[in-house]
C-alpha cells in the first residue's frame, strides 16, 4: 500500500487505514491574481499521483482543492499577513473588478490542470462563497476561548492556546521572533505570534460579522473548507514546501481547536522548482508558463513527464532542454505503444508492473517508474503486446496519454525550416573533419528539436 513522508512525523507512513476504501484529501489550491507557472503547477500533480496510485489498490479518493479569491495578503511568510490583498492589487493594475479578475484567473488555472491530465477535484469551494463558514467556525474558537475580538472588528487567534504549535515546520512559539516591520505588530495582540483570524476593514470585498465588517485571514479559509467538505478526520493534507509554515501551522491549530482534536492524519509537503537554476520568479525573469511550452511546440505533457523525473520532495532544475528532451520521449512512447498495438494481444508483464508498482507505493517514486519502462522498451525478449499492455497499465497513473496515437496513420517526420541545410552542412563538416563545426551544427540543430545520431553509414536524423 502507498507509504507517503509525512512532514510532521519526519517519517514514511501508510496513508491508508486498513479496511479504508476512501481517502479524503484537501491540498491547498490557488490564489486567482495570476497565472500559474510551471513550478505552481507542480503543487497540484502531487495530489494527482496520489489519486491514481491508490485507484491501482482499488481505493478511492475524495478530493478538496479550495480556490483563494480574498483573504491572501501580500506578506503571507509572515505568521500573521499584513499588506495588500493580492486579488485586488491585482485587479487595480489591469482596471477590472477582483470578481472579473479572480474568475478569469481561475479559469485559467483549471484549463492549465486539464492539459496535465490532472483530474478535477470533487470539491472546489471558493472562499468568497463560503464567508459564511468561516464566521460560524471563528464564532466557535471565540466561544472556546481561543481567539479574542478588537473593536476595530478584528479577530485573533491566540497562539498560546494551541501548545502543540510548530510540529509541522519544527517553528516554536517561545522562539518566534516578531515581524521584521515593527509596524507589522499589531500592540493590540496578547502575544506577538497571534494571527488574524478576521480584519476588520471597510475596503472592497468586505462582508459584516457578530464583531464588526471585514475580511478573512487567509489561513482560516482552508479551515473552514477543508471541515465543510471533508469533515473533521482528513487522511491527507498537501501542499508546497513554501506552506509548512506558517499556513499549515496556523490551519492546523485552527482546525483542531476547533474540534478537539487532530483532524489531519498526514501532512505531505512536495519541494521547489527551479527553471534554469534560480527560483522562479518575476524579478529573475525566469517565469514559465504552460503556454509558453505549447508556443514552444512543445506538448503540454512534456511538463507532466519532465515533472515526473524527480519526486515529489526533491527539488529539481528544469531548463527548456529537459523539456525539449521530454517532449522527444512522449512522442517516442506513443509511437511505440501504436507500433506495438497492431501485435497480437499478450498479458501484461508482471516483472516490470509490479517492480514500477513498488516505486509508486514508495513515497511515490516516478524515477525509477520511468526507468523501468525505458527498460521494457528496449526489452526484446518481451513480446509487443505485453509491452503495449503494461505501458497503457502504468499510464493509467503516469497520466501521460501514451494511447492517442493508436490507429493513427503514420506521417513521415518533417524537418523544420533550416534544418535540412544544417545537416548537409554538418554531412560536409564530417567528411573534412572539421569537428568542432560539426559539433556546433550539431547544437544548433537540437536547438530546433532535431536529434543527430553518427552511424558508421553516416548521419541519421530524428
Amino acid at each position: 500500500m502507498l507509504r507517503l513522508y509525512d512532514t510532521r512525523s519526519r517519517q514514511l507512513e501508510s496513508v491508508v487505514a486498513p479496511g479504508a476504501r476512501v481517502v479524503r484529501v484537501y491540498t491547498c489550491g490557488p490564489t486567482v491574481y495570476r497565472y500559474a507557472h510551471v513550478g505552481n503547477l507542480r503543487s497540484y500533480l502531487l495530489p494527482d499521483l496520489i489519486r491514481r496510485v491508490l485507484e491501482r489498490h482499488r481505493v478511492g479518493t475524495v478530493l478538496c482543492q479550495n480556490i483563494t479569491d480574498v483573504g491572501h495578503l501580500v506578506d503571507d511568510d509572515e505568521i500573521d499577513a499584513s499588506g495588500e490583498d493580492k486579488v485586488l492589487q491585482q485587479a487595480r493594475r489591469e482596471g477590472r473588478s477582483a470578481l472579473e479578475i479572480a474568475r478569469f484567473y481561475e479559469d485559467a488555472f483549471r484549463r492549465d490542470t486539464a492539459a496535465l491530465n490532472m483530474r478535477p477535484p470533487e470539491y472546489t469551494p471558493r472562499a468568497t462563497e463560503t464567508i459564511d463558514l468561516m464566521i460560524e467556525m471563528i464564532e466557535g474558537l471565540i466561544e472556546k476561548g481561543h481567539a479574542y475580538a478588537l473593536d476595530d472588528g478584528s479577530v485573533y487567534f491566540d497562539a498560546r492556546s494551541f501548545p502543540t504549535y510548530g510540529e509541522i515546520s519544527g517553528n516554536r512559539l517561545d522562539a518566534l521572533k516578531p515581524a521584521h516591520r515593527l509596524e507589522a505588530v499589531d500592540p493590540r495582540k496578547r502575544f506577538h505570534a497571534d494571527w488574524a483570524l478576521w480584519k476588520g476593514s471597510d475596503r472592497d470585498m468586505t462582508w459584516e460579522t457578530p464583531w464588526g465588517r471585514g475580511f478573512p485571514g487567509w489561513h482560516i479559509e482552508c479551515s473552514a473548507m477543508s471541515l465543510r467538505f471533508l469533515g473533521e478526520h482528513i487522511d491527507i493534507h498537501t501542499g508546497g514546501k513554501d506552506l509548512r509554515f506558517p499556513h499549515h501551522e496556523d490551519e492546523r491549530a485552527q482546525s483542531n481547536a476547533s474540534v478537539g482534536h487532530d483532524v489531519v492524519k498526514h501532512w505531505v509537503h512536495g519541494e521547489h522548482l527551479l527553471f534554469d537554476g534560480r527560483k522562479m520568479a518575476k524579478s529573475t525573469g525566469n517565469v514559465v508558463l504552460l503556454s509558453d511550452v505549447e508556443a514552444a511546440g512543445l506538448d503540454p505533457l512534456a511538463v507532466r513527464l519532465a515533472l515526473l523525473e524527480h519526486r515529489y520532495r526533491q527539488q529539481m532544475n528544469l531548463t527548456w532542454d529537459t523539456l525539449q528532451a521530454a517532449d522527444r520521449t512522449l512522442r517516442r512512447w506513443r509511437q511505440r505503444v501504436a507500433e506495438w498495438a497492431e501485435s497480437p494481444s499478450a498479458p501484461i508483464a508482471k516483472e516490470y508492473r509490479d517492480r514500477a508498482q513498488t516505486a509508486l507505493d514508495d513515497d511515490l517514486d516516478t524515477p525509477t517508474t520511468l526507468r523501468v519502462l525505458r527498460e521494457l522498451e528496449k526489452d526484446e525478449s518481451v513480446p509487443p503486446g505485453a509491452r503495449f499492455e503494461t505501458f497503457l497499465h502504468l499510464d493509467n497513473v503516469l497520466g501521460l496519454d501514451l494511447s492517442i496515437d493508436i490507429g493513427k496513420p503514420r506521417v513521415a517526420p518533417v524537418l523544420p525550416p533550416g534544418a535540412a541545410e544544417l545537416l548537409e552542412a554538418r554531412a560536409q563538416a564530417r567528411e573534412a573533419k572539421d569537428w568542432p563545426a560539426s559539433d556546433r551544427l550539431r547544437d544548433e540543430l537540437a536547438a530546433l528539436g532535431v536529434k543527430v545520431t553518427d552511424t558508421p553509414e553516416g548521419q541519421t536524423w530524428s
